[in-house]
């Protein structure tokens, strides 16, 4: 059946083809794309195109936003969709502002007896419900290892929350998973978390303890484990990695461990 969006897609890829020596750069930056099928990483190259022409990125002065640039934002921001059917996952924002370094950023918070504070925040990303999402750019350019940090994964995966509404750890599920089966696994290792840093604010966690403020920030964070450091996830939390499993319906623990059985460099890959 003929399909007006995929007459306009294929098109726009015709008359923008991505730039092959660009690609190698990208790829080069980005080892958590390594293992990925030459099928795979044409469909990504192409889906960063799109991204690239339906968002608006805006840079604050100090960033010079060249086409190498503006390629690694959209691959990583497209990453976790790679397997996603063409649903439109980022349709609720058009805008990417991007600054030169971590911002200050107002905040308000209303304590258990009413009080509220108001106070300002140093953050390298931010995202809300119908604001563009904001990105501090040094933590845009050091993703992309096998190192349990990714910002634009993180940022991005509140949207996909909020494609319900207000971010709540929730995003729309596919019809194949059960909601039953998400609630459990995330409140359960989300409550896990929580009571070892009761215990003990300065514990060492599995994963990085700001996941345990709320449950939006869980999903955030273990989205960003689940593709820079899905070892350290999946030994955590095994039941949250299957879920994100179902679905961003990828593995990339398999991958992982594909790349160390096969390639020296990968054999001591650790996230820190």
């Amino acid at each position: 059946m003929w399909s007006f969006n995929e007459w306009r897609r294929r098109r726009f890829l015709a008359r923008y083809p991505l730039d092959a020596e660009l690609w190698t750069q990208v790829r080069r930056h980005l080892p958590i794309l390594d293992g990925l099928s030459e099928e795979e990483l044409r469909r990504l190259g192409e889906r960063a195109l799109l991204f690239l022409r339906d968002k608006r990125l805006s840079p604050l002065p100090g960033i010079e936003l060249d086409d190498y640039r503006r390629l690694l934002l959209a691959t990583q921001a497209e990453l976790p969709l790679l397997h996603l059917p063409d649903l439109n996952w980022y349709g609720g924002f058009h805008e990417l502002v991007l600054y030169p370094d971590d911002f200050v950023s107002p905040q308000k918070h209303r304590d258990p007896a009413g009080v509220m504070h108001e106070f300002d925040d140093e953050r390298a990303g931010e995202t809300s419900l119908q604001g563009p999402v904001i990105l501090a750019w040094p933590g845009v350019e050091s993703g992309g290892g096998w190192d349990a940090y990714n910002l634009v994964i993180h940022e991005l995966a509140h949207k996909l929350d909020m494609l319900n509404g207000d971010a709540n750890g929730m995003p729309p599920l596919h019809r194949d998973m059960r909601v039953a089966d998400w609630a459990v696994a995330m409140q359960a290792a989300y409550d896990d978390l929580n009571r070892q840093l009761d215990h003990n604010p300065q514990s060492h966690t599995a994963i990085d303890p700001y996941a345990a403020e709320n449950p939006a920030e869980f999903f955030a964070v273990t989205s960003e484990y689940f593709f820079t450091a899905p070892d350290l996830l999946q030994a955590a939390y095994p039941k949250v990695y299957e879920q994100l499993s179902l679905f961003y319906r990828q593995d990339p623990l398999s991958r992982l461990h594909k790349l160390q059985a096969e390639h020296p460099e990968y054999q001591e890959t650790q996230a820190h």
